[in-house]
């Protein structure tokens, strides 16, 4: 069984759409743990109703010891960890241990409206700010920059003349859905493979 982590920060619709793909039979692998960086958020408490094991490492308890908290954690227990809307920076040490088995979804074709301080609604409001046409989602493998790592998959998503913000995260979002549980999907039956950094996915 192919296992993996879920990294949270907040709600959790991310980490849901995971749960009803493992459960409708479309990925066939294993949530060992979430693991949220905020005690209050709500994707805990989507875990717990599925009776997955849960941490809480606080972003303001653990500073800099954040990441070694949860590299700790899953050393040789998972073979991915994915970031489902995940906030804190992971360091260079378990970006290391990892290579290539962390993975994140951001709300933008990346390279557009990404990196250092670029998360959440500021992303969407950044992208009708500039006036696009098209946005969309992005899942990707992590390194030591933000938002720099090998893309694996991406949607797009036109953009309406009477968008707001919000309105258009919750069309992304409704993407993004999509795109985690594919590129998990595509990772556990082995059929993602880094040629520097281009992904090349096979069988699709």
């Amino acid at each position: 069984m192919f296992k993996i982590a879920v990294l949270i920060s907040g709600g959790g619709s991310n980490l849901q759409a995971i749960i009803d793909n493992i459960e409708n039979g479309y990925l066939n692998c294993s949530i060992e743990c979430v693991i949220s960086d905020k005690k209050d958020a709500f994707g805990l408490e989507r875990a717990r109703r599925h009776n997955i094991k849960t941490y809480v490492f606080d972003k303001k308890e653990y500073g800099a010891e954040l990441s070694y908290r949860i590299l700790e954690t899953l050393e040789n227990k998972v073979d991915l960890i994915v970031l489902a809307g995940y906030l804190s920076i992971l360091n260079w040490d378990i970006i290391k241990k990892f290579k290539d088995k962390i993975i994140n979804v951001h709300p933008s074709l990346i390279p557009s409206f990404c990196g250092k301080g670029m998360y959440g609604i500021k992303v969407h409001e950044k992208a009708l700010e500039y006036g696009v046409k098209i946005t969309g989602c992005t899942v990707h493998f992590v390194d030591e920059g933000t938002d720099t790592g090998s893309i694996i998959i991406q949607k797009a998503v036109e953009v309406k003349d009477n968008d707001t913000a919000e309105s258009l995260q919750k069309r992304v979002l409704e993407q993004e859905h999509r795109a985690l549980s594919e590129a998990i999907k595509l990772i556990s039956e082995d059929k993602v493979h880094v040629n520097g950094r281009k992904i090349i996915v096979k069988d699709m």
